[in-house]
């Protein structure tokens, strides 16, 4: 049995309430096991026998558009990938003490050299950006309400899905589950 953490896009955001128990519920119908959630935000803790990241996705975003009656795009890293991104350090010491909010994008694929381009091309005064693997690494250096940038900017200039986690969350995941 391998551990994955699912984060899951659109729960509890947008008027898409659910609750964490009905969702425990829908991952352990799929046959996984030690269904954990964390945090009210789409991240889910489970055991499969199944390694097959991708086939995983897919089985878990049928269930939830059945579940749900809406699409909820999932991603899914082991507990070893969440603890190499927690550990990961996107941008020099200094420029992370002084920034107000470090997010990471959680992607189904790494990003091509077009799309590293437009991500780029999204950087202001304020808003900094990295690529690492299948993630992007988001420096607001003032209050993210002072950005433009959100996790639907970045979908619509990439033209593909993805779901941000705040970094804390993410070390903190990787310090419970890693």
């Amino acid at each position: 049995m391998s551990k994955h953490i699912a984060f899951l896009r659109a729960i509890n955001v947008g008027g898409h309430t659910v609750k964490m128990d009905a969702l425990r519920q829908m991952f352990e119908s799929l046959g996984f096991a030690k269904v954990e959630t964390f945090i009210a935000s789409g991240n889910i803790i489970f055991e499969s026998k199944v390694g097959n990241t991708k086939a995983l996705e897919k089985k878990i975003e049928n269930c939830m558009k059945e579940s749900l009656g809406y699409e909820v795009a999932t991603f899914i890293r082991t507990d070893a990938e969440v603890a190499e991104i927690a550990k990961y350090k996107p941008f020099p010491q200094s420029q992370l003490d002084a920034a107000a909010a470090l997010n990471i994008g959680i992607l189904a694929d790494p990003l091509d050299d077009a799309a590293k381009q437009k991500l780029m091309s999204l950087r202001t005064d304020i808003d900094d950006f990295h690529v690492h693997g299948r993630e992007i690494y988001w420096l607001c250096k003032r209050k993210q309400s002072e950005s433009k940038i959100s996790n639907v900017v970045i979908e619509k200039a990439l033209g593909i899905k993805s779901t941000l986690r705040g970094v804390n969350t993410v070390k903190k995941l990787a310090e419970k589950y890693g």
